[in-house]
């Protein structure tokens, strides 16, 4: 492996530098990336963000708001649905024996005449089967059926005490189909808070927006905010709010004009700056005011990856999200790695297979086509065309 991206103490990493951040701070001494520092392995920097987290507290929220967040329990139904013998579809309510052989050459008058139901109504007491319209005629039924021909049993959809999502699953559309269908007033849920700060963000910010969306996507609540490129400023936004957890987007480099990783060490630990993944090398993970803090790059294509690698584990473990899996597709085209870094390649879902976009520096109109990702290990030269990879979707 490439010495510049091996795992080694910190103090071979970093390099200390003393910062008078404002009036009223303190002076603080932090450890300071620079640009030929070695970078942190992707599992390293998980363990540093993600190894003391927890997944937050459970709410409870009304039914209609808890479309797109994480079961904090299994939920089960109170009640079987139907309750009773339900009609499926509209026609003449019947007892199946009563009509037994019925056709046009043998009609069966009943008397009285049949009642009518229409689909969703509880059948009346003495049926047991719906008869179609067409096979009422005259007065006379033309038409035989099978007992339970036409109907929905007591608890055929819903049995009562039936798991409808288990604890750490996202609450989805047809979730939210079986949820309302119980008639389940309120649920528990985690729904973690996220604050997304847009360090010196330009105009228009593209990237804190992307991610705001993408964890919402997954469960979560983001609160996107600006702060100016100082120092004091970053700080302070990493500091306020009472957020889950902070996303901080850009100055994440070793620029004169980025002070991020500055700012997060003196809001709190700057744990890990550098990481060795591709595209995203100078995302940064951290703590302040007892919660984890990410540090992505200002381009969208490198906060995405690095997003994807750190943030979305991050967000899933703080929603007590059941651990998402990839799907093994086959690749259209090659893709090349340099070994000792985690590559993040971005793809495109097609009839025929995967197709690769590219990882760092791709472009806008690339990076708007993708609907997943590969991740290639730092031991990996890449993939052949025709063999399979896991395909993380977006």
């Amino acid at each position: 492996m490439d010495p510049a991206h091996r795992a080694v103490a910190d103090g071979e990493r970093l390099r200390a530098k003393t910062l008078i951040i404002a009036p009223g701070w303190r002076i603080a001494t932090v450890m300071i990336r620079t640009a030929s520092s070695p970078l942190f392995p992707l599992r390293e920097a998980m363990v540093l963000l993600c190894g003391e987290v927890a997944p937050v507290s459970p709410t409870t929220v009304p039914l209609a708001a808890a479309f797109g967040c994480v079961a904090a329990g299994a939920i089960a139904a109170p009640n079987a649905k139907p309750a009773s013998p339900t009609a499926m579809r509209d026609g003449f309510a019947v007892e199946a024996a009563a009509v037994g052989g019925a056709s046009t050459y043998a009609p069966i008058f009943l008397v009285p005449p049949p009642p009518w139901v229409e689909a969703g109504e509880p059948l009346p007491r003495g049926s047991n089967a719906v008869l179609p319209p067409e096979g009422w005629e005259n007065g006379t039924v033309v038409m035989d059926v099978a007992a339970r021909e036409g109907v929905s049993g007591a608890g055929d959809d819903i049995a009562r005490d039936e798991t409808l999502i288990e604890a750490g699953s996202r609450i989805g559309p047809l979730h939210m189909l079986a949820l309302e269908a119980a008639e389940l007033a309120s649920v528990d849920v985690r729904r973690p808070r996220l604050r997304i700060i847009a360090a010196g963000a330009p105009i228009p910010d593209t990237a804190s927006p992307m991610i705001a969306r993408l964890v919402v996507h997954r469960g979560g609540e983001a609160e996107v905010v600006r702060a100016r490129s100082e120092v004091s400023d970053i700080a302070q936004a990493i500091r306020d709010g009472s957020a889950d957890a902070v996303i901080l987007i850009g100055g994440s480099g070793v620029g004169r004009s980025d002070h991020s990783a500055a700012a997060l060490a003196a809001a709190g630990e700057l744990r890990a700056h550098g990481i060795a993944i591709r595209p995203g090398e100078t995302a940064a993970v951290g703590t302040a005011a007892g919660r984890p803090v990410l540090l992505l790059p200002g381009r969208p294509e490198a906060a995405l990856a690095a997003f994807m690698a750190l943030g979305r584990p991050l967000v899933a473990r703080l929603a007590g999200m059941q651990d998402e899996r990839p799907r093994r597709q086959v690749l259209v085209r090659k893709v090349v790695s340099l070994i000792g870094l985690t590559e993040i390649v971005f793809v495109r879902i097609r009839s025929d297979g995967v197709e690769p976009l590219g990882g760092a520096g791709l472009p806008l109109r690339r990076l708007a086509q993708a609907d997943g990702i590969i991740v290639v290990e730092p031991e990996s030269e890449g993939f052949s065309a025709g063999e399979e990879a896991e395909v993380w979707s977006l």
